[in-house]
This record gives structure tokens, C-alpha cells and sequence, in this order.
């Protein structure tokens, strides 16, 4: 019996899901050993939030450049920027990652009322925005990417397209909000 990724959208888009959000949360919670990463040096780690903050502003230009494109029936156009988008939040992704596993989280430098009223409800947002946008993602990817073009529009890729490119938007957005508190503000 043959397997075809296009009759299991949401199955791979579950598998996906689940194994990109382990990673994370692994990363981000400590499981994953600081000794299995090879170090990079001082002045790499520290690069990575400002090549992280140019990413998600690169990464919003494409994402409203691939809306603009389909709203104008522009298809092509439109695959290619979201496929760029892809690739920069997947970019932006490995950077984090790698950083939070070999440093930590980064300590918020600001005075406590800005930590607490500011900076740590936008953290929340863009935190749970990002994790509510994996599946999303992964299920607009895999069906614009196991049909012909002329097949996606007889799926659900654009209602839930939709709602995928406004919530990693916002997502892109507050990440760099919280980029500039902790490293251009504080």
C-alpha cells in the first residue's frame, strides 16, 4: 500500500506538531544537554538575538508580501514568500534554540514594573502565539505543498492560511518588542 502525504495532512501535521513543540519545550525546560551542542564562541552567541530580530522583521515583510500577492491572484508569488517565511521562522527557530540550550533564557535588565506590566504580558502573547501557530503553519504548509496549485483551492488552505499568516504576524511583531526591551531599551 502506497503512502501519500496529501491523504494525511493532519496526521503528519499532529506528528509535526508534536515533535517541533518537544524540541522546544526541551530546549527551553533544560532536558536537552548542554554538552550534546557544540559551543560556539561569545561573540556568535551573542549575535544570534540581533540576526533573530533581523530575521522576524524580514520574516514579517515576506509574510504581508505573500498576503498581498494572493490577494492579487498572484500564486506563484504568493508560494514563494510564504515558502521564504517558512524558512525564516524555521531559521529563527534553530538560532533560539541553540542559544537557549548552550546559554539560558535571557534575564529581563529593566526595572520590575516594566517587567511585570510590560514586558512579561508581551513575552506571554508572542509565546503562546507561536505555539498556537506550529500546527497552523504545518497544516497550510503540507496542503499547499502536497497539491498541485489548482487543488489548494479546494482545500482549507486559505481559511486557515489566514489565520495563520495574522497570528505569526503578531508573533513576529511582539518578538521583536520583547528584542528591543532586552537588548536596545534595557
Amino acid at each position: 500500500m502506497e503512502f501519500r502525504a496529501r491523504d494525511h495532512v493532519r496526521g503528519l501535521t499532529a506528528i509535526l506538531s508534536v515533535l517541533s513543540l518537544a524540541l522546544v519545550f526541551g530546549a527551553v525546560l533544560g532536558a536537552i544537554p548542554r554538552a550534546a551542542i557544540p559551543q560556539a564562541s561569545d561573540g556568535v552567541l551573542n549575535a544570534i538575538p540581533h540576526v533573530n530580530a533581523a530575521i522576524g522583521t524580514v520574516a514579517i515583510v515576506t509574510i504581508l508580501s505573500g498576503v498581498r500577492f494572493v490577494r492579487r491572484g498572484e500564486v506563484e508569488k504568493h508560494q514563494r514568500m510564504m515558502l521564504t517565511s517558512f524558512a525564516l521562522f524555521a531559521t529563527f527557530l534553530v538560532l533560539y534554540l541553540y542559544k537557549v540550550v548552550v546559554q539560558g533564557t535571557t534575564p529581563f535588565p529593566g526595572p520590575q514594573t516594566v517587567y511585570q506590566f510590560v514586558y512579561l504580558p508581551t513575552l506571554a502573547i508572542h509565546i503562546l502565539l507561536a505555539i498556537v501557530c506550529v500546527p497552523i503553519v504545518y497544516y497550510v504548509l503540507l496542503l499547499a505543498l502536497t497539491r498541485p496549485i489548482s487543488e489548494v483551492f479546494g482545500t482549507k488552505h486559505a481559511r486557515f492560511g489566514r489565520l495563520a499568516a495574522s497570528l505569526w504576524l503578531i508573533s513576529f511583531v511582539l518578538g521583536n518588542v520583547v528584542y528591543f526591551l532586552l537588548y536596545v531599551v534595557y
